[in-house]
């Protein structure tokens, strides 16, 4: 494939991804767990990025854009039942980062991701879930202390003002704590080991 039809799949892909997460929001299917049509959407989009990383290694804004590039990261930030696509997508882009084709606000979110997903502790705090007192948080962060300073490394604002715009957004798209906190515990952890995050 060329560049320009890597561009218009990797774009038409992460447009449905929003469009069907946006749809099942609305309805208020999207918050019970994970919902199997957007696993399938996300596993459908992670082959393409696969195949995408194969062709041409990390697709940088040199060869796709801006959009393509943003695609690309949005598909791949997604691609949660895919830990080694994930896995491999961070090394790519920690490569691509000095040569200004990834950037590393990017490489902050996908490799907090990774971190919570295998169950240890996340660097600049960009990933968040219901606590045991009904409040959207961030998951467990290593040196705490020194949180801002990571985030503001990578041009993340001040922690206090994240958690109150993600409990804003949480609220405005009905979002709610789940009933059960344990089950939702248990169940996301049985999730992770069934698709190879945790032994």
């Amino acid at each position: 494939m060329t560049d320009e039809e890597w561009l218009a799949a990797l774009t038409a892909a992460a447009r449905r991804d929003l469009e069907v997460r946006a749809r099942l929001a609305r309805s208020g299917e999207l918050f019970g767990g994970y919902h199997p049509e957007m696993e399938a959407v996300h596993l459908d989009n992670a082959k393409l990025l696969e195949r995408v990383f194969d062709a041409i290694g990390w697709p940088g804004r040199k060869r796709l854009g801006d959009e393509g590039a943003s695609a690309a990261f949005l598909i791949l930030q997604h691609a949660i039942s895919r830990p080694d696509l994930q896995r491999r997508g961070l090394a790519l882009m920690l490569e691509a980062i000095p040569q200004g084709e990834a950037n590393m606000l990017d490489a902050a979110y996908l490799s907090d991701r990774i971190a919570v997903f295998e169950g240890g502790e996340q660097t600049f705090g960009t990933q968040f879930d219901w606590d045991a007192s009904g409040q959207l948080s961030p998951a467990p962060v290593r040196d705490a202390a020194h949180l801002d300073e990571r985030r503001a490394s990578v041009g993340l604002p001040p922690m206090a003002d994240t958690i109150a715009e993600m409990r804003a957004n949480a609220a405005a798209e009905g979002e709610a704590a789940p009933a059960d906190h344990a089950k939702r515990r248990a169940e996301f952890d049985a999730w992770a080991r069934r698709v190879g995050w945790r032994a």
